[in-house]
This record gives structure tokens, sequence and C-alpha cells, in this order.
């Protein structure tokens, strides 16, 4: 098989400005986690209240620890639910990816009932 030879000029303009704005989503992206994370963290001390674990905390122990998980659908119901993109939560309350569990690759859906204490959104169950 022959060896791929790509065209692309990572020097010029397009392209900076390309991965410039690429980034930019990114950045956006890791934002709107955090906020997710963060509005489901503030329901711990309710949580432990009770003896539970916080959804996250359930996830971490399920999966192997030091192996991958790669979470999907992460934007599902972002600016859905709540138009507003400032105050809008993504993740459809659903923590959604692929992680191994005893070795085995596994998809995996938790339900965050740290948000909207769980309630299925319609991008949930899509």
């Amino acid at each position: 098989m022959p060896a791929f030879v790509s065209r692309l000029d990572v020097n010029s303009d397009a392209y900076q400005k390309n991965r410039s704005e690429q980034l930019e989503n990114i950045e956006l992206l890791h934002q709107l986690q955090a906020r997710a994370k963060a509005a489901s963290e503030k329901r711990r001390p309710r949580f432990e209240e009770r003896g539970q674990l916080t959804p996250r905390d359930r996830l971490a122990r399920l999966l192997d620890v030091g192996m991958p998980f790669v979470e999907l659908f992460n934007l599902a119901s972002y600016c859905v639910d709540d138009p507003n993109r400032e105050t809008s939560l993504p993740g459809a309350s659903i923590l959604a990816g692929i992680g191994y569990i005893s070795g085995v690759r596994s998809m995996i859906c938790v339900d965050d009932s740290g948000i909207n204490a769980g309630a299925a959104t319609e991008r949930g169950f899509d």
C-alpha cells in the first residue's frame, strides 16, 4: 500500500485560521462540560447525606483505573430545554461513553441525577 502524502500546508493562513477557530470550539466544549459537572456537584451534599455516591463517583468506580473513557453525547440537549447559551446545561442529564469494565470495552450510560433530579429529557431518549 502506498504511503499517504498530505497536501495540507500547515503554514498557510487558511490552515492557521481554521486551527485557531477549532481550538476556540474545543475550549468552549471544555467550558460546557465543566458547567454540567459543576451543576451536578452542587448536589454532592445531598448524596452524602443519604449515604450515596454521586453519578460521576459511581462511574469512576465502575470503570477500570487508568483506562480511557470516551464521553459521548456531551452536547445533547444544549440550548434545547433552556435556550440561553449562558445557563443551558449540556449532556441531557446523562453521562454516556465508551470505557473499560473488567478489561471489556463497554458502552456505559449513567443517569446524572445530580442535574434536574435525573429527570429524563427529550434528547436523552434520542
